[in-house]
Formats: structure tokens, sequence, C-alpha cells
């Protein structure tokens, strides 16, 4: 008799429209009450947890949704908030949580500190809240919205597994706020609150907990392996089991550790690591549990059920006939439901699945191995996979032609950067310590009603054109009045920095509700790319050219870059990763060869995903980097000398890929590093980047708005790090999520600041 369940390790949180979003911003408006927010969060909570059973899950999912993020969360729980906040008991759970997220007390309340350091989870584009540690950091158990949660789902009769992140991941997620500390000396402390809420789920009737380690498929120090088995002997104590989830990495060395710790279960990426699956189900003694991440958690591609099942039977069959399944890591990073994605061309739509239909996928091979009839839906999965081998939509021979053709030398530019900079400012005549933005401005309400109305076909061509120039307008001349030095033309007209141009290029789907959360509120919405990319007109050069002649001072021509493009898109998974990226590359080197031909002198192409795209062990980094860094010498080697390209990189460590980030030859790199406090640009100083940097001097994701003393710090403090003739002065990112008051009133600080530093140089 086979025993096969199924279960998920984590759903998409902001509801199938958004809903979460909307609510969110609500609060934080002052426009809705915490009560309001927190019906929202319930009733979602409540649909999610309806379509997890109605797919016949062993379980329900409870610890995975957040009003911000899972990190976050945790900090709350286990009674860890920084003491920098100043939290004094006055103020609510929630008030105290976005503080944390957000840099500020209530909705619109007093100033509280910088917010938390956010920073990318893995290898994916989300983005988590860095514990901060220190040697005096206490835990406890300190929250009850985890027990509320699973008391909610109970009572709506589901079986419950709760999930927490790790004890070791929670440690190595967090940053040391002190010298001379290791963060893991924490863990002795740590442990005994993770008891404590193990035997809280204990007395709530909860048989499983989900823990995810998957730090276990790094490349980890003696010390943090050495640390699992004393830890998962201490919580193995509680009498539930437990469930170690990894993924997004192979295991490798620490594979024989993950199969013998002392946990009830086991679960694996099949995904990244499916040569590892038969391994592991050889180490793992049973009657320990291996559940097996057989759907692809972090791609939206219909999974190729036959081939799945082929992987399965063996497993099964090694297993005793017993196997649980699940998607590879979270739903979190794949969109809702492809209901309602009417407007997709039906082919393609065949070949997709999203959160909601991988959790038909799991019950469709539930089904086969247990025996049943699956063979309606293998035969819609075997059609879908023949229709997109031999699509016309996927394969373009003049791209793949170009490619071929590439010379050895497309990816250098004429001269180095010696050269380079010389006439680049005998060109443009910048002061020192030169102001700009990061691109975008604020996405005013009727910015995005234009948008809208254009989409629906009820404004013409000619009047969204007149709508976006004066939009672009507005932004010069606002730009103009508050000093800036180079100026952008605020990217009204772009819903998203790599939708914009998926868009206008060929190769490329979109979908009408495909969201996935990048952090707190804040959305995208990936295009697919489905096939062979090419650009077949321009797509900036009109909106950047007008915004010019509006303008005597310098106007950035803004792109995305490829490597960006590629991660944050759901990138097709028949050809490798690699050529994608060299085929978008091309495409957006015609668009900078168009942009200077238009008399563009200065070309920012934004990579803030190519740290994201490293992969998680270091043995692949060469290769990765290889192509990665090649890719945008590709892109950006049309530019003449005169010609200056911008670079843009932000919530990433670069310390140990800075080599790397040298070798894109950018002439400017711009940075975030005021949720460090300029933390990260001692690796730029340590490392003596040759060429010119923009650490950002504040954090456009608060609404608070920083004085000119501030900035002025924050400057002084890395002209001690980077010699001041290589630096630039700018925001943290893009200002699209902010409102033009606090935008206006920080810009014209931080111009302010810059004149203080050219006085004092």
């Amino acid at each position: 008799m086979k025993n096969v369940h199924t279960h998920i390790l984590g759903f998409p949180r902001i509801g199938a429209r958004r809903e979460l979003k909307t609510a969110l911003e609500a609060f934080w408006r002052g426009d809705a009450s915490a009560a309001a927010l927190e019906q929202t969060g319930a009733a979602l909570r409540a649909r999610h947890w309806d379509l997890q059973a109605k797919a016949g899950l062993a379980f329900v999912t409870v610890g995975d949704f957040a009003f911000y993020d899972q990190v976050a969360n945790h900090i709350q729980l286990f009674g860890c908030e920084p003491e920098r906040f100043g939290f004094d008991g006055a103020d609510s759970e929630l008030v105290r949580y976005f503080a944390m997220a957000r840099g500020e007390r209530g909705c619109c309340g007093a100033h509280a500190g910088h917010a938390l350091e956010m920073t990318k989870w893995f290898d994916t584009n989300y983005h988590y809240l860095v514990p901060e540690f220190s040697p005096e950091t206490r835990f406890a158990l300190a929250c009850e919205r985890l027990f509320a949660e699973v008391a909610q789902a109970q009572a709506l009769g589901h079986a419950v597994k709760a999930s927490l992140i790790g004890p070791l991941t929670f440690l190595w997620l967090g940053k040391e706020k002190a010298a001379d500390f290791d963060r893991l000396d924490l863990l002795e402390r740590l442990l005994p609150a993770y008891c404590a809420v193990l035997a809280r789920l204990k007395a709530l009737g909860v048989e499983w907990v989900q823990l995810d380690e998957p730090i276990l498929g790094l490349d980890l120090p003696p010390r943090w392996r050495n640390a699992f088995e004393p830890a998962y002997w201490l919580l193995g104590q509680s009498g539930l089991k437990l469930m170690l989830a990894t993924y997004f990495s192979p295991l490798e060395e620490n594979l024989s550790l993950a199969a013998r710790l002392p946990v009830a279960g086991l679960h694996i990426d099949g995904i990244r690591a499916r040569h590892e699956l038969a391994s592991v189900a050889d180490w793992l003694a049973l009657p320990k549990v291996l559940s097996v991440g057989i759907i692809d958690g972090r791609n939206i591609w219909r999974t190729d059920l036959d081939r799945a099942i082929s992987v399965l039977r063996p497993l099964l069959e090694k297993r005793g006939g017993a196997l649980w399944l699940a998607p590879s890591c979270s739903l979190l990073h794949v969109p809702f439901s492809l209901e309602g994605e009417d407007g997709l061309e039906p082919e393609t739509r065949s070949w997709l699945a999203f959160a909601s239909e991988k959790l038909g996928e799991l019950q469709t091979l539930q089904l086969a191995l247990g025996g049943g009839d699956a063979e309606a839906a293998l035969a819609t999965s075997r059609a879908a996979s023949a229709s997109r081998a031999a699509s016309a939509h996927v394969h373009n021979d003049a791209v793949a032609a170009r490619v071929q053709a590439l010379a050895p030398g497309a990816d250098e530019r004429s001269s180095p950067f010696a050269t380079r900079v010389q006439r680049q400012q005998a060109r443009f005549d910048l002061p020192a310590y030169p102001t700009t933005t990061i691109g975008s401005f604020p996405q005013t309400a009727a910015i995005r009603a234009a948008r809208a109305a254009f989409k629906r076909g009820e404004l013409d061509a000619d009047d969204y054109a007149a709508a976006m120039h004066a939009e672009i307008g507005y932004a010069v001349a606002r730009q103009e009045a508050l000093g800036l030095d180079v100026l952008v033309h605020g990217e009204a007209e772009r819903n998203d920095m790599v939708e914009y141009f998926g868009e206008q290029l060929a190769g490329f789907a979109f979908t009408r509700n495909g969201w996935v959360q990048s952090y707190g509120s804040r959305c995208v919405k990936p295009p697919v790319i489905v096939g062979d990319v090419a650009r077949p007109q321009p797509m900036t050069v009109a909106w950047t050219a007008y915004a010019q002649s509006l303008t005597a001072r310098p106007m950035k021509g803004m792109l995305t870059g490829p490597i960006t493009i590629l991660q944050w898109s759901f990138v097709r998974d028949d050809q490798p990763r690699s050529l994608t990226a060299l085929q978008i590359a091309l495409a957006i080197r015609d668009e900078v060869a168009d942009l200077q031909a238009a008399g563009i002198g200065i070309i920012q192409i934004d990579e803030p995903a190519l740290r994201e795209g490293l992969p998680l062990r270091r043995a692949l980094w060469s290769d990765y980097l290889a192509w990665a860094t090649r890719a945008f010498r590709v892109t950006a080697s049309v530019a003449d000398d005169s010609t200056q390209v911008h670079t843009h990189m932000c919530y990433a460590q670069f310390n140990d890929i800075l080599a790397d980030i040298a070798a894109l030859d950018a002439d400017v790199i711009t940075i975030e590093t005021s949720r460090s406090d300029m933390e990260l640009l001692d690796a730029f100083g340590n490392y003596r980047y040759p060429n010119q940097i923009g650490p950002g001097v504040y954090d456009i994701h608060s609404p608070a708005v920083p004085d000119t003393a501030a900035i002025v710090r924050l400057l002084e403090k890395a002209a001690r790090v980077i010699p001041p003739a290589q630096l630039w002065v700018n925001p943290d990112c893009g200002l699209k999520t902010r409102a033009w008051p606090e935008t206006e009133a920080a810009l014209a600080n931080m111009v302010a600041a810059a004149r203080q530093m050219r006085l004092a140089a």
C-alpha cells in the first residue's frame, strides 16, 4: 500500500489580487485601523488554507504568513527587537513591527531611527529584514501571533503543520553589531526560546513542525556545521515531529549531517538537488520521512509529470512505499493563480503553472503514485511539453546567428577608464561630489491612471504621450530647481524596471495578475521569457531625448541590465541561463547605441540583481561571474569614451565579488549604503575600487526625510574611505514609491550636503 502525502513549505501571502498590499498601504496612510489590517490577514490565511485542504494536502502550513517579512516575524517571536529603536512598552506589536521595517513609529508618528537593513533572501528577489545581534542580545518567547494563527487554522477544521525558520539559519541571516563577536555564540540563549515555542505548539495539538534550514545548502564554516547536532538534539526533546527543510541548493558535504540529525523528516529540493535524491534516500534511516520537492517552487513552468514520476518511483520503492511530495521551496516566489490570465496566448498559457496550479500538480502526482487514475492530467502535461518543444514562439534563427557571430572583443570598451574619465569630465564639467538620483521619481495616482487608461484603450497614443511629456517636464523642472547636477527623466511611462523592457522585447510573455512579493507591500510582476530575445525597435530613446531637450544639464538614459532582466523574470529552462543573458545583452546593447546616437551622454545600466544571481556554492561562482559580467560588458562596450556608463546595485553584500564588480568596468557605480551606515562602502575602499562610486546617502524605503547634517555625516564617512574625487552623491535607490513632498525635501537636503562638502574640500 503506497503511503504518499503532499504538503507545501509556504504559500503566497499577498492574495490573488494583492489584497494584502492594499490593506498594508491603507494602514500606513492612516486610512485603516490595525483591526482592519488584522481582519484582512485572517481572511487571506483562511482562503489559502482552504485551497490547500481542497488540494488534498496532509496539512495546511501555518507560520508562513507575514504582514511584511517572515524574518521580522521571528525577531518579534523571539523577543530580540534591537534596543536602538527605544521601544518602551507603550507601542503596540504592529507599531514596533513596522518601525523596524520602515523606520517610523505608527502610521504617521515620530521617527524611530533607520529601519533594519534589507538584503536578498539567498539567491531570490525576495528581501528580508536583517536581524541585529550583539553580545547583549537576549531571547524569549515574546509574541503570540504564531499561536493565534495555529488556533485560527484549527478552528477552521484543518490539520496543521507549523513552519519556523530554524535556529541556525535565523542566526546566520543576522548581522553582528559589535566588534570581536560571533553571533553563533548566541545559540545557547536562542535554543530555549525555540523550545518554548515548540512546547506551546505541542500544547495546541500540533503534530508536525517544519524547521527551515536552507543554510545547509551553503559552504558552512566548521563551527556552524558542528552546531547542528547538539541544537537539534535539544529541539528533538520537544516530542514534536520535526521536518527539517532545505532548499535552493544541493547539500553536498552536509548531506550526511542533514540525514543523521535527530528529526522525524527531511525535505530536499528536488529541482536544484535532484542528483542527490537517491543518496539522501539511502542515507536517511527509516522510519524518517523523506519529503521530495519535486515541483519547482521558483519558476512557473508546468511540471513534466511523467519525468517527475520516473524520479519518484525508485525513491518510493527505497522508502518502503512512503514518501512526502512538495514544491522545492515555499511558493512565495511564484504568482497566485493562472485564473483570469486570459490575455496570455493560449499555447503559452498551457505551459504554465502558478501556486494554485502547483497544488493541483501535487495532487496528480499523489494520485498517480498511489495507483489512482491520473491519466487525463498526465495527458495534459504531455501535450504541454510537446507543444512547448515545437513552438515557433520559442526559437528565432536570427537571434541564434547573432550570438554565434559575436566577436571575442565585443565586451571591451575602446579605452581604459583613466582615459575615459578625462574625456567625460571635459564633456560634462561636473563639480566635486556631483549629485544625481537613481532614476525613478514618484509614480503618482495621475501617472498610474493615465497608463491604465492607455492600456484599456481609453487614451490614444498622442494623448498618452502628452500626459507623459507633462510628467517628464515636471520632473525635469523640479530637479533643476533643486540644483541636481545630472538629471533623469523620472520614468513616468514605466510600470516596472523589468516589465517595461520585457514588453518591448521579442521572446517575452506577460501576465495580468502574476504578482510576486519583493518586500513588504512591494510586489513585482515578472515577465516570462518564453523564447529567444531580440529588440524589434528602440524602447527608451524618444522619452529620454525629449527630457534632454528640456534642459542644458546632462540627462541620464535609464536602462535595466541583462542580468537583472534575467533574474527578475521567469526564465526559460530549456537552454542555459548564460545564453539567455547574452541574448538580452545584445538587445540592450542596441538601445545603448541608439541613446548615444541621439545625443545622450550618460547612460545607466542597472544591475541590482548581479549579486543575487550568484550561486550559493562558491565552486560555481567563477563560471557564473564570467558570463554575467561579460553580458554587462557586451551591453556597455558600444559606448564611446566620452559616454559615461553608470550602473546601480542595491540590497546585497558585495565584499566577496568586488573584483568582478570592478570587471564590469562601469564608469560610475551607485550602491545602497544608508541602512548599513556606510558599512558596505568599507569593502570598496579596502579593495581600492578604481572607478567612481555613489554611495546612497538616504534610505528611500522610509518616508522619513533625512536632514542635511545626517547626509553630511555619511558623506564625511564615505570620504574617509573613498577618495573624494571618485565620489558621487545620490539616494540609495529609485524614488518611485515615495511622494513628491518628501522626495523634494530629502533631495534638497542632499544637494545642500553636497555643497557643504565642496566648500570643505
